[in-house]
């Protein structure tokens, strides 16, 4: 459960640079709802408005330790602005933020002024567009007319077309789109994902307690989930081949990811805004819900961004599951909704301590998509862990599968995936790519989209491994990001510089060529640039990878230590040779469980960390440096059952997403598993015993739908083990 206390740093500004607009929009929050405050703010932002704010903002990035922030360019219509302010803007900020952080510029814009000059200073600043669209013609003239009341639909196409072009396509980021239940979902998606955007946004509009919002003709208690679930419904037939902000945030909470928007999910939120006059304000949205509402009282030209962070209403975005109603915090689905969005909660009888105005139709949203994703058949994962390791490797090759959708096109990444296929197609290149896939740090590579270049350095460094691995002869050049070239499995090469590479696998072994012309041969004996990884033999075991130098290694709830040095790295593995010397005594038996732990890659902590699973729980090991053979075989069985619980998440649905049945399986596998680490005689084992009791019971409780048949199973097999455990004297 997400729970906030209100310190997160302000990493997003809404800069107001026009507050005038071209439009007439019946629903704009600015203009049509309570608050007022744009007709006594300047039309334009002044220069040393801009100059102050970017210096301040530069000032708390690096105060802070931020390493990217993002500004937005907004209005009002920002585009009025006009492109020689706007380059202006662009290059006050991203001088301010050089060297301090990376610097994300965005506009939000309707597109009616859209021109060559706006998009050539957005290509210089490397600027993404967002425009709004309501849908087809109908849809968006319901609501978006210009100031003399005509259709705003062609003109705003006519600036899609511009931003498609291929000189500009790279700055589009995407749609945005008001809900009107009165507005076909279907004719409104197909209409725009047909633009091919990168992105869609449904926002549902803006609406409190004291002015809901209008509900439609079909008297439906949950009209805009009935909207969006025909749009999810229509999206997933067309493959989900454009993101849906909503559908994504929705479909990570419920599998345990993080929020994917402030509108949804707990996480607090990070933005602040400066008007056009260098006001500080809250989130625009609270605009909706009565004069003044987003007001701080503070100015750039006397305040900071530290003292806006701890405004008490921007610390009000901040609290997470605090921060909501009672009513909100004993709902399932809370961590999906997570309250909806802070304006649509107000009434003026009990201001913001309130569900959203949207609350029936968010629970039903979640419900639907919910119900919508859930497999229902019984998994071969869940009865044998052959099985689970074969699904765990599927799930690896789709999600490789997706980052190819996702990266096609780019021509460092085409020859990587040209040479993936290539060791696919062959038995033994295919079995050392699954073998260097299924590394943990690999998998959590996988499962976070980078930028290309990165993406694509990233998996070429996979298949040169995996053809060093298979003695395939291979090819392969890219754009090397930094100095350290880590090959997953195998080990780190220190370059002179990033830039260029060129490896090539042959019978020789392994040749790295920088831009330079340099050559470096790698193999098994380490040199001044190469370090290889170390893998411990130990019998009657898999060899078992130390991997203290992977730059994404540090998965762990505890910090990780350090490339060892020798004598340090001969000490630990001594470490682990006696532990699983200590583990081997116990016999076969004790890896013929499904529930032993099997280890792709362990990892040295630092000393006092103990023994820990990787956060996702998927083949990482994170080890003390200082850790005691018999505790670390001690942990083995508790772990095993955490490792096993979320592989099976991982490539299964044990039940429907969001409800109380996978907090329940958690609490039965941990209960059981502390059983074997306390033992059945101690009273840490008894009570361990009966939390899992507990569990269970409150599991046969649930509705029959709650679990899937895997579910099912595996609830079973836990309750035939803890009937058996708690029959011991």
């Amino acid at each position: 459960m997400t729970v906030s206390t209100g310190d997160h740093p302000l990493q997003q500004l809404v800069l107001k640079i026009h507050s005038r607009c071209d439009l007439a929009c019946d629903h704009c929050y600015v203009y049509e709802h309570a608050d007022k405050s744009w007709k006594t703010r300047p039309v334009v932002i002044g220069e040393d408005t801009v100059r102050r704010t970017a210096a301040r903002f530069a000032a708390y990035a690096r105060d802070h330790g931020l390493s990217s922030v993002t500004v937005i360019l907004h209005g009002g219509e920002p585009l009025l602005a006009g492109p020689a302010r706007l380059r202006s803007i662009c290059a006050e900020f991203s001088s301010a933020l050089e060297g301090v952080a990376e610097l994300e510029l965005k506009i939000h814009t309707n597109g009616m002024q859209l021109s060559r000059r706006h998009l050539d200073v957005f290509r210089e600043y490397g600027v993404l567009v967002s425009v709004s669209l309501d849908g087809d013609r109908a849809a968006n003239d319901r609501h978006r007319l210009d100031r003399r009341y005509r259709s705003s639909y062609h003109r705003v196409l006519r600036a899609i077309d511009l931003l498609r072009t291929e000189e500009y396509r790279h700055l589009f980021g995407g749609l945005l789109c008001t809900v009107d239940v009165a507005n076909d979902p279907v004719v409104v998606h197909d209409t725009l994902s047909a633009l091919a955007p990168p992105r869609i946004d449904y926002l549902l509009p803006h609406s409190t307690w004291d002015t809901p919002p209008p509900r439609g003709a079909s008297g439906s208690a949950t009209p805009y989930a009935d909207w969006l679930l025909a749009v999810f419904d229509r999206w997933t037939e067309q493959g989900r081949k454009v993101r849906v902000r909503t559908f994504d945030s929705v479909l990570s909470t419920l599998r345990g990811g993080p929020s994917l928007t402030e509108a949804m999910g707990l996480a607090p939120s990070d933005l602040a805004v400066v008007e056009t006059d260098g006001s500080f304000e809250q989130v625009d949205s609270l605009k909706t819900a009565y004069d003044g509402a987003p007001a701080t009282g503070y100015h750039v030209d006397h305040h900071t961004f530290e003292q806006v962070a701890r405004h008490p209403g921007v610390q009000a975005r901040q609290r997470g599951l605090l921060g909501l109603s009672e009513t909100c915090r004993a709902c399932p689905v809370v961590e999906s909704c997570g309250g909806g969005l802070y304006a649509h909660r107000y009434s003026s009888e009990r201001e913001f301590d309130n569900p959203s105005v949207f609350c029936a139709d968010l629970r039903a949203l979640v419900d639907g998509i919910a119900e919508r994703i859930t497999d229902r058949s019984l998994s071969p994962a869940v009865l044998d862990p052959a099985a689970l390791r074969f699904a765990r490797q599927e799930l690896d090759r789709t999600l490789l599968a997706y980052a190819n959708e996702r990266l096609a096109g780019h021509p460092d990444w085409d020859a990587t995936w040209l040479a993936l296929l290539r060791l696919d197609a062959d038995r033994t290149g295919a079995e050392h790519l699954n073998r260097v896939l299924s590394h943990p740090y690999l998998r959590a590579a996988l499962r976070h989209a980078e930028a290309a270049h990165v993406t694509a350095a990233r998996f070429a460094r996979v298949a040169v491994a995996a053809a060093v691995h298979a003695h395939a002869p291979l090819r392969l050049a890219w754009e090397q990001p930094d100095r350290e070239l880590h090959l997953p499995t195998l080990g780190t090469l220190t370059l002179p510089a990033p830039g260029r590479v060129a490896a090539e696998v042959s019978a020789r072994g392994l040749d790295v060529r920088t831009e330079d012309g340099t050559r470096h041969t790698v193999g098994d004996q380490p040199s001044e640039v190469w370090r290889p990884l170390t893998v411990l033999k130990v019998a009657a075991t898999e060899p078992l990878l130390i991997d203290d130098a992977d730059p994404r290694r540090a998965v762990y709830p505890a910090p990780v230590t350090g490339p060892l040095d020798p004598d340090e790295l001969a000490a630990f593995r001594e470490r682990l040779r006696t532990a699983y010397e200590l583990r081997a005594e116990r016999g076969p038996e004790a890896d013929d469980d499904r529930n032993a732990l099997r280890v792709d890659a362990v990892t040295p902590l630092v000393a006092g960390a103990g023994v820990l699973l990787a956060v996702d729980g998927l083949g990482g090991l994170g080890v003390a440096v200082d850790v005691e053979p018999a505790a670390f075989v001690r942990e083995l069985p508790r772990l095993g059952r955490r490792a096993r619980l979320a592989a099976l998440r991982a490539t299964t649905d044990l039940h429907v997403p969001g409800n109380q049945a996978g907090r329940l399986l958690t609490e039965a596998v941990d209960g059981l598993g502390d059983v074997a680490y306390w033992g059945r005689g101690t009273p840490e084992g008894r009570r361990s015993l009966a939390r899992a009791g507990r569990a269970l019971a409150a599991l046969d409780g649930l509705p029959d739908r709650d679990l899937t048949e895997s579910g099912e199973v595996l609830a079973a097999e836990l309750r035939a083990e803890w009937t058996t455990i708690a029959g011991q004297p």
